[in-house]
């Protein structure tokens, strides 16, 4: 993967999460991928498992957020990402997250993991 096709696969994301529905995540995803929402958490396995998750933890389309990323790395067909997120306006809650993604040839990730830190409880997420 080139750090180019990581960025757009990154921002496709983000406009996934803004979009009602889970439709646009065949396009992120492979029908088999997994998704970590932590590192020893456990795997959310297959496309219509992760759209269930992702309907179950977001608020929807409307939900007030602001997202900044960084590649950090790349290397084959994994990259590593840096993502700062501040929820609510005013702002709420802010975390900060590493995401290791692993992209298929065609630009879909086959495995997603996430590394979060929120400020208020340290390493653990807030579900």
């Amino acid at each position: 993967m080139e750090r180019q096709q990581l960025a757009e696969w990154v921002s496709g994301y983000e406009r996934a999460w803004r979009t009602p529905g889970t439709e646009a995540l065949a396009d992120l995803f492979t029908p088999d991928a997994t998704y970590l929402q932590e590192p020893y958490g456990e795997p959310v396995v297959g496309l219509p498992a992760i759209a269930m998750m992702w309907e179950a933890e977001r608020e929807g389309p409307n939900e007030a957020f602001t997202a900044t990323s960084e590649i950090v790395a790349v290397d084959g067909d994994t990259g590593v990402v840096r993502v700062e997120v501040l929820y609510g306006e005013p702002v709420q809650q802010a975390y900060l997250d590493l995401w290791i993604v692993r992209l298929d040839a065609d630009g879909r990730c086959r495995h997603f993991e996430e590394w979060p830190f929120w400020p208020t409880k340290g390493r653990v997420s807030s579900s």
